[in-house]
């Protein structure tokens, strides 16, 4: 039964990805619909189980890995001002909007603090594909949002930690928590410098089959189980990863041999286990909560990250180009979810709605994307 899921992934992903590129839109678009097709929700062809999460996990990392290998460090750097108020403005105007709704709902004050805190979370993977498809990962906006969403990464879970603290029922030493964090980042930073020009020269020669490939999977699965254990997502991790290969002379060999594994096998399995939260049981009941919760949710992330945007040097389309990147709440939100489902400070009945408006989010972004920055894709085709 494993072989024929896995069969039924990739081809309704290569299928539903080639028909969502011939009506025009970028081919992430397709296949994070078709997981939701075909997945629980609708027809059943395919459910999740513990090898599909693994699987998925695994895709994730190798995609935010690419993103790194192609994000040039200076570039990086110089953006870092303008990352900072997008991450601001994209988590200052979420949780209000949050918050806002909780206490219209009749939640507890403490909940709609978590509720606030929810639609404040980040995932810039799908961003990162649908950049990919445009051909604008390399642009100073794509290296915005990514930074941008780093930074969204530390602060909303130093403020998650502190909720906990609080309203929670939990004992959080915020200290240690920022300290692990300042820490990892330092660590990231010398190994970058250093440290991985050393581990490339010593895994690389080695005398075995696709060392260097090898050698670049060893260090991004490295980085991300360390960004786990210092409380840091496991896609930082990667990403980190996948900037320190880039300064090395085997970024191109990497690259060209990762990109086949990653996009036969593990991103599309990625693609598809994000449809299988999706449920309509029940939903009829909650239907305008789910439509106001879905539009504050995009709207006041779009517009907070491109009020940030603006007002560090970007075009109004640029900033709203960076407003919608940073649209998405994918994977983190829907585990800020289950946290707040296990603490009691999300109640079950309000759990289904903000997981079905989280895929929402992460469906919208490629074709706001596409909106805002496709035309940017044309002058950039143009000008060459």
């Amino acid at each position: 039964m494993f072989y024929l899921t896995i069969l039924i992934i990739i081809l309704a992903t290569k299928l539903a990805g080639d028909l969502s590129v011939r009506i025009g839109q970028p081919a992430v678009v397709g296949k994070l619909l078709i997981g939701i097709i075909i997945g629980p929700a609708l027809l059943g062809w395919v459910n999740n189980s513990e090898i599909i999460d693994e699987l998925s996990e695994i895709g994730v990392l190798m995609l935010m890995f690419m993103a790194g290998l192609e994000t040039n460090m200076d570039d990086l750097k110089r953006s870092f001002k303008s990352s900072l108020a997008v991450a601001l403005g994209g988590i200052i105007l979420p949780f209000l909007g949050g918050y806002m709704i909780g206490l219209a709902v009749g939640m507890e004050t403490s909940h709609s603090v978590f509720l606030g805190l929810l639609l404040s979370a980040t995932s810039v993977s799908i961003s990162v594909q649908s950049l990919k498809d445009l051909g604008l990962l390399k642009s100073r906006e794509s290296t915005t949002i990514l930074g941008a969403a780093i930074i969204d990464d530390i602060l909303v879970v130093i403020l998650l930690a502190f909720v906990m603290s609080i309203f929670g029922g939990q004992e959080v030493n915020l200290a240690l928590i920022v300290g692990k964090k300042f820490l990892f980042f330092l660590l990231v930073g010398l190994f970058i410098w250093q440290g991985i020009k050393w581990v490339m020269r010593w895994l690389a020669p080695l005398r075995v089959t696709e060392a260097v490939i090898s050698a670049g999977l060893i260090v991004c699965f490295f980085l991300a189980y360390v960004a786990e254990q210092f409380g840091v997502a496991g896609i930082i991790g990667a990403f980190a990863a996948g900037l320190a290969i880039s300064q090395t002379n085997y970024k191109e060999e990497v690259e060209h041999k990762l990109e086949p594994i990653a996009y036969t096998i593990f991103v599309p399995i990625f693609f598809v286990s994000v449809g299988f939260s999706v449920s309509f049981v029940g939903i009829g009941d909650q239907i305008w909560l789910l439509v106001i919760i879905t539009l504050v949710a995009i709207l006041t992330k779009l517009i907070g990250s491109g009020i940030g945007a603006r007002l560090t040097g970007f075009s109004t389309r640029s900033a709203i180009g960076i407003g919608s990147g940073m649209v998405s709440r994918g994977e983190v939100a829907l585990i800020i979810a289950t946290i707040g489902l296990q603490s009691g400070l999300l109640e079950q009945k309000y759990f289904t709605v903000l997981v079905i408006a989280v895929i929402i989010t992460t469906l919208v972004t490629p074709f706001l994307l596409k909106k805002v920055m496709g035309g940017k894709q044309e002058e950039k085709v143009e000008q060459r």
